[in-house]
């Protein structure tokens, strides 16, 4: 019974510390990144961004089951719950290489360390970009502004950027990607609506045809629909 409790006390006291941190960054974002330890190793950092990874892939698979998500299978939504805490981690260690570059040039002092933790500690609202990321458009761009807003804050913070510079160059990339997003949606959506009108079309001509020539039809479709992945 003992060692019951005290491992439940071990898993809470792991848990704690991640989740106040992560309520921390999202509700006040600018008095975590001017208390933010600059140092302390990789390890406490990694594990959180980890963590947040975990609760982002349990969150794409509730969303997939509900069809929230759309054209993620289920089985690949659940794969996520593993796959993802890897990217996260993969992922974060190169885009807090790029920000340590990027904050270098913007004249910051700090080392590889300090970039790679506020890009952790950022990772708190991946989670809830992944909810927002089911709103057509509108959902991703709120997740760039967001993303935004605390790149600048730890540069302000932080990186003791000037707040003029922070702005320029952190709004420059939200506007990119938020136009990225937005024009890739679109494509996709055009995608989708010429393969649902080629699916009419031969649904149509194939009610009308013998056995034989459905065969055939149902060959050139495939074949149309290859060329039209191929001119996109």
């Amino acid at each position: 019974m003992q060692d019951s409790t005290h491992n439940k006390m071990k898993i809470e006291d792991f848990i704690a510390p991640i989740v106040n941190t992560a309520i921390k960054v999202v509700t006040d974002p600018l008095g975590f990144f001017k208390n933010m330890a600059k140092s302390g190793g990789f390890i406490e950092p990694l594990i959180f961004m980890v963590a947040m990874g975990i609760v982002s892939g349990v969150l794409q698979a509730l969303l997939a089951v509900f069809g929230l998500v759309s054209g993620v299978p289920f089985s690949m939504a659940l794969a996520s719950i593993v796959i993802a805490p890897v990217l996260m981690a993969v992922f974060g260690l190169v885009v807090a290489f790029v920000l340590f570059i990027i904050w270098k040039i913007m004249g910051s002092q700090e080392s590889f360390e300090t970039a790679f933790r506020c890009n952790a500690y950022i990772s708190s609202i991946t989670p809830i970009n992944m909810v927002l990321s089911i709103i057509p458009y509108i959902g991703p761009v709120l997740g760039f502004i967001w993303m935004m807003y605390l790149l600048i804050l730890a540069s302000i913070e932080v990186h003791r950027i000037r707040p003029k510079v922070a702005w320029i160059v952190f709004g420059a990339i939200c506007a990119f990607l938020s136009l990225a997003s937005i024009n890739s949606q679109l494509a996709l959506k055009e995608q989708k609506s010429e393969t649902q009108k080629l699916l009419d079309r031969y649904n149509k001509e194939l009610q009308d045809t013998r056995p034989e020539e459905a065969e055939k039809a149902a060959g050139e479709f495939l074949k149309r629909l290859k060329e039209e992945a191929g001119n996109k």
